[in-house]
């Protein structure tokens, strides 16, 4: 496991296995962007795929809002439930990494930073 400590880890389900590959890989691009630009600073799935980014058309992303809206869920409960759906499939991301990571928290949200010791 790639986290100091260990960590709760949660499946997303009413998705295929194709979209969570699909979430995982864009998921994990998104990460290491993060960690190669700003190295030191923590994240939360928020400041990857929140503020200017929520809009997710066109991303995988968008296979976890349709599935709540199928679900017959309105766009804000949706969204918000989308949103945690990622936030389990980002930490499995890094569970899964080569790379080790702190999980802890900024305010309400799980939040995350790379310790850079593998290299």
């Amino acid at each position: 496991m790639a986290f100091t400590e260990h960590s709760e880890l949660r499946e997303v389900h009413g998705i295929s296995d194709n979209e969570k590959s699909r979430i995982r890989t864009f998921m994990q691009g998104a990460i290491y962007c993060w960690v190669k630009n700003r190295a030191g600073e923590p994240f939360a799935v928020r400041d990857l795929m929140g503020g200017t980014n929520t809009d997710w058309a066109g991303t995988p992303l968008q296979a976890l809002y349709d599935k709540h809206i199928d679900a017959g869920k309105d766009a804000e409960s949706a969204s918000e439930d989308a949103a945690k759906d990622l936030g389990w499939l980002v930490k499995r991301v890094l569970a899964d990494d080569k790379r080790t990571f702190i999980a802890g928290k900024a305010g309400l949200v799980s939040s995350y930073h790379w310790i850079g010791n593998e290299y």
